[in-house]
């Protein structure tokens, strides 16, 4: 699954494409411009070549991850051979089951907010509330 060419250095969304962080190359793109992904602690841009021993720090959705990179790939596999690109640090594995756990415990309090206008129901219970 890795590149045979001389030089192993492929573009930054596109080793985040093929190592499955982001579904498309476009999202890992828009990812990168918006500081969502660093290379070695610096932000980065999209067209940064990725070499085996980087460490990347990504965030996705609400998943954070810190990873070192073992091999450069610019095809995407399955995902069984994706996860042979990159090594998870030992710090980033904790803080995610920590982040789950908290997770289990609780339900998030935005959750349970709806969305959108009041409806008529929530109008009336409104005014029948301000005139006490």
């Amino acid at each position: 699954m890795t590149d045979t060419r001389d030089d192993p250095a492929v573009r930054l969304d596109k080793w985040l494409w093929a190592a499955r962080f982001y579904k498309t190359r476009q999202l890992a793109h828009d990812a990168i411009d918006g500081g969502k992904v660093q290379v070695d602690g610096a932000r980065a841009k999209p067209a940064r070549t990725v070499r085996a021993g980087d460490t990347l720090e990504i965030q996705a959705a609400e998943q954070r991850w810190v990873v070192v990179v073992r091999a450069v790939s610019g095809r995407r596999g399955p995902a069984p051979q994706a996860r042979l690109l990159y090594e998870e640090t030992a710090e980033s594995i904790a803080a995610r089951a920590e982040r789950m756990r908290s997770r289990e415990l609780g339900v998030e309090p935005g959750l349970q907010l709806r969305g959108g206008r009041p409806t008529k129901r929530d109008r009336r219970e409104l005014e029948r509330y301000r005139a006490g």
